[in-house]
């Protein structure tokens, strides 16, 4: 049995485990975390850690780079303060698109990170929503992978039940997510559709077609994440052209790089629905985007991991309609 829970932030989320805390019921640990004139970063952990079950929340947001190197450092701060356990717990994992040697000579960098994590001390790994399934055999610690599926579902499914949706329709963004987008659509008992993506002449992703009947309905464009926006922002733009009436986008990692904020703003879709795995500066704030908070089960998990509870319980009760139950 482990000493007590402690959980400690980066820079990258700390609203985000600010808010696990309060859900856990404890103090966010103390942190002082500092950068040299020459880039360094230098952690120092001011709270006693000795045989404690160490939780660190520290998404890969930008800068990423930074976000990483605070991760690492941290958790080696916290190793050599003897702490028991340390679970790394990054609901947003950057570079997970680059999960295999796809052409020749480029690296598998997905791989690289856990690697990296584990050599810098973690015992355990918890994400949400990985990109791709196989990130979890990159690891040889324990990996615990809740995802933010129905709270987004719910979302949609009780603004369905109130009368705003009469003829909802999912769409899924490309042929490889039709699995995730068939399970979304099922739970909102409406049909599905699938966009059509090939690779053109300057190796870019273009939106071909959609295969599905989509006239007159209310779309909801349903993805893992949203990066620079063109190919969702593409998507509604089809979508429009086929008569769909209404057009929602929604997606658990709201990365939101470069233009996307301004394509979204401009573009077709009416809501844009995100979580908080990755914070929302004030400048990408519109009013078309709503943020779903994950604090919830994030600290469910996080409790029953400390408890030595089941978390494939608690996923399958976040499946059940309604609000999540605590871990037992």
């Amino acid at each position: 049995m482990y000493g007590k829970l402690i959980v400690f932030s980066g820079n990258a989320n700390r609203p985000l485990a600010e808010k696990v805390c309060q859900q856990l019921g404890v103090p966010l640990g103390r942190t002082e975390i500092t950068r040299f004139s020459n880039e360094n970063i230098f952690v120092r952990i001011l709270d006693c850690v000795r045989e404690q079950d160490v939780f660190v929340v520290q998404p890969f947001a930008s800068p990423v780079s930074d976000s990483i190197m605070e991760l690492l450092i941290t958790i080696d701060a916290l190793k050599r303060a003897s702490a028991a356990r340390i679970t790394a717990v990054v609901p947003y994992y950057a570079y997970s698109r680059t999960d295999k040697k796809d052409q020749p000579r480029v690296p598998i960098t997905a791989r690289l990170l856990a690697d990296m994590i584990q050599v810098a001390g973690a015992d355990r790994f918890l994400s949400m929503d990985l990109h791709a399934a196989q990130i979890q055999g990159f690891f040889s610690i324990p990996v615990d992978e809740p995802t933010a599926f129905y709270i987004l579902n719910n979302y949609f499914l009780e603004r369905k039940e109130a009368g705003e949706f009469d003829d909802v329709l999912v769409v899924s963004p490309d042929l490889g997510s039709a699995k995730r987008g068939r399970n979304f659509a099922e739970r909102l008992h409406a049909p599905l559709a699938v966009v059509e993506k090939r690779r053109v002449a300057n190796k870019k992703m273009e939106v071909m077609s959609i295969i599905g009947r989509v006239r007159h309905k209310q779309a909801i464009i349903f993805d893992d994440e949203i990066d620079t926006g063109g190919s969702m922002v593409e998507t509604a733009h089809l979508l429009e052209k086929r008569g769909v009436s209404e057009i929602y986008a929604c997606c658990t990692h709201g990365v939101l790089s470069g233009p996307a904020v301004d394509r979204l703003r401009d573009s077709a879709i009416k809501q844009v629905v995100i979580t908080d795995t990755l914070p929302l500066p004030e400048w990408k704030q519109i009013d078309k985007i709503k943020v779903l908070s994950v604090s919830e089960l994030l600290a469910q998990v996080i409790r029953c991991i400390h408890e030595g509870g089941s978390v494939g319980a608690i996923l399958e009760k976040a499946a059940l309609r309604g609000k999540q139950s605590n871990c037992q």
